[in-house]
């Protein structure tokens, strides 16, 4: 039992306290005043206990105010003007990868870390897998968020998630049986100055992809443990394949030119690694892989 001319204060939760009740409350002296910012029915169409005298009402929300809405009215059309401009956002509680999603720095980035991520879905089998993703580098300290978002968007290209996107990308990985993890190393014995990485691995397996950006430019350095000779620009049009030792290029090459797509680029890992990796940089994605099965072991495309 409550004593007599007590105080109430509700910020919380409309219903946490029973209205009725409480009138009743303050009607009989019981209750000496309250203060409510929350109400069951919002905005109450029952005016009796927000007016009564006892009662200070004001609303939960501080820019239900005329002047505060009007600031809203202005904070969201600047908001939309920065992003055409390409400019981060700001206060975007309900997907933090947002917020820096849009900053000139970190769109190469964002990119990178989707890329890898479907590299990585593309090459090898992610069913109920962990993904962990490591940042190195001074710059990609706070970067966690918006790459664990990206890859997860990489990771779950061409599935039935088709309209899988920085906001509900973590949603759609739980459902799909993946776990992203994301951790900074500081670490930086490997890298040089001003250099930072990312790398993505299959925990408790060899697969993994290192990658960086150069300039704005996303570039694969590692393929599950091989090492290419040159980082390999993720832009346009890629062919993706693993090879044996000896590679019959020309034959290959001739492949390529037999179905009209001219070839633009061509990086290769070191030899020595259990897997030896090529990507391929093409005019146009082709249509089917046939061609080249005599030539390779495994082949996959990606169009950036």
């Amino acid at each position: 039992t409550l004593f007599r001319s007590v105080q109430v204060i509700n910020c919380a939760r409309g219903g946490i306290i029973d209205e009725g009740a409480l009138l009743r409350a303050l009607e009989s002296g019981q209750c000496g005043g309250a203060g409510l910012d929350v109400f069951v029915e919002e905005p109450p169409q029952d005016r009796a206990l927000v007016n009564h005298p006892n009662v200070i009402s004001c609303p939960h929300l501080g820019a239900s105010t005329r002047e505060a809405q009007n600031r809203c009215g202005e904070d969201i059309a600047v908001q939309i003007v920065d992003l055409v401009k390409g400019k981060a956002l700001v206060g975007a509680v309900n997907a933090p990868a947002l917020t820096s999603a849009f900053a000139p720095e970190t769109k190469p980035w964002i990119k990178l870390g989707e890329v890898l991520g479907t590299l990585m879905k593309t090459t090898t089998s992610l069913e109920d897998q962990q993904i962990q993703v490591t940042t190195m580098g001074e710059c990609l300290k706070q970067a966690g968020s918006y790459l664990t978002a990206a890859v997860t968007v990489g990771l779950l290209q061409g599935t039935e998630h088709k309209d899988v996107n920085l906001v509900n990308a973590g949603l759609y990985a739980k459902e799909a049986g993946l776990k992203v993890t994301s951790a900074h190393s500081s670490d930086t014995s490997g890298l040089h100055p001003g250099e930072s990485r990312v790398q993505l691995s299959v925990v408790g397996t060899s697969h993994s992809a290192l990658g960086t950006v150069y300039g704005c430019t996303p570039a694969l350095l590692e393929l599950h443990g091989a090492t290419f000779r040159q980082p390999v620009p993720l832009t346009a049009h890629l062919l993706v394949y693993k090879s044996t030792k000896a590679q019959n290029l020309p034959a290959l090459f001739g492949a390529l030119e037999k179905v009209g797509v001219q070839l633009l680029s061509y990086n290769s890992s070191f030899a020595g690694y259990s897997e030896e990796w090529s990507i391929l940089g093409v005019s146009a994605p082709l249509q089917s892989l046939e061609a080249l099965s005599p030539h390779v072991v495994s082949a996959f495309q990606l169009s950036v």
